[in-house]
């Protein structure tokens, strides 16, 4: 079987990063979490005061920092999944917050951002045997994959299952404010002129408003061995 990179793109909260690492286990691939380094470097401009109160950026600032901000993905005893580092602090449960939620859009429409996060995920491709999930990973960061998957469902769904997980957690969160999140983000994600988010013209479309993830993960690994097979 020959190894190959499959790219997975889609909306906000479309269940693409919990296939994406299933997909990975299953095959004995490493799995790249693109969204939790655009939400690790959001953390890192929040915390040293980078994101004003009306949730602009201090972007001149945040882009001379970009050389001092180091992300890692480490498997950590008790879990069997892999955690985010920045700057070798475990920030995996800081950067899943709604609060990181709300401003990782803004954040990642920056140009300086997206080129710097976007060589380090190249970097992370150039042996193959990769399963990456994010926004542009098929589009912008490896436009030659073998696979591409593109998911989508509706905006309410995908709100649904970000508010079980936020509650699951013990996060104090309303549906509303959840809901008007991920339309915002739907919105800055669409529409940003670096690496716009869209369906690739040879992605495969995945509609996953009324499949369980056990029927999500059948197609995908089907869909894998059609194409590393081949």
């Amino acid at each position: 079987m020959k190894k190959i990179i499959v790219a997975i793109d889609g909306y906000s909260s479309s269940g693409k990063s919990t296939m994406a690492k299933q997909l990975a286990a299953e095959v004995g691939y490493a799995y790249v979490d693109s969204g939790a380094m655009y939400r690790a470097v959001t953390l890192y401009a929040m915390r040293r005061g980078l994101v004003n109160p009306d949730g602009s950026l201090l972007t001149d600032e945040l882009c001379a920092a970009l050389p001092d901000i180091r992300i890692e993905f480490r498997v950590v005893p008790g879990d069997a999944a892999s955690h985010t580092f920045l700057n070798g602090e475990d920030v995996e449960r800081e950067i899943r917050t709604l609060e990181v939620s709300s401003h990782v859009s803004p954040v990642a429409a920056v140009p300086q951002v997206r080129h710097a996060l976007t060589a380090m995920m190249q970097e992370y491709g150039k042996t193959k045997g990769i399963v990456m999930d994010g926004r542009d990973i098929g589009t912008t960061v490896f436009p030659d994959a073998e696979m591409k998957v593109f998911v989508d469902a509706s905006a309410e769904v995908r709100a649904q299952r970000r508010y079980k997980e936020l509650l699951a957690k013990g996060d104090e969160v309303s549906f509303e404010d959840v809901l008007r999140n991920v339309q915002e983000r739907d919105e800055i994600d669409r529409t940003r002129k670096e690496s716009p988010l869209r369906q690739a013209e040879d992605a495969l479309v995945l509609d996953n408003d009324n499949l369980t993830r056990e029927q999500q993960a059948a197609w995908l690994l089907e869909t894998f061995h059609r194409i590393a097979d081949a």
